[in-house]
């Protein structure tokens, strides 16, 4: 699965378990884009990580049985030199390493940090 669906999924989720619009696991399954066997093991998860999560037979939802939020942040960016420095040691061998792994020539990559 793809890492952006997934968070997609899980924020959707959120928003549906929230208004108490899941409608019945295959409508919810289907409102995810996932098979409800799929569907009952996120709920396991959120369930296991303490999300109070409960189905309603005559309302026909699942829902929160307590105010509970999920809360998920994803950000993409270039690192700082600073910042690669930090998570490299200092070090510059890994990145060329990783270039020539992938194929590429070594005069591509930019070692101005």
């Amino acid at each position: 699965m793809k890492v952006f669906e997934y968070l997609y999924r899980i924020d959707m989720m959120q928003k549906l378990l929230e208004s108490r619009r899941t409608g019945t696991p295959g409508e919810f399954a289907y409102k995810l884009g996932i098979s409800r066997t799929s569907l009952y093991e996120m709920l396991d998860e959120f369930k296991s990580r303490g999300a109070p999560i409960a189905y309603s037979k005559s309302v026909k939802t699942f829902y929160y049985t307590e105010p509970f939020e999920i809360s998920v942040q994803c950000s993409l960016r270039p690192m700082t030199c600073q910042e690669e420095k930090e998570f490299t040691g200092g070090e510059i061998f890994s990145r060329i390493l990783f270039f020539r792994t992938l194929g590429s020539e070594i005069s591509r990559v930019s070692l101005s940090c």
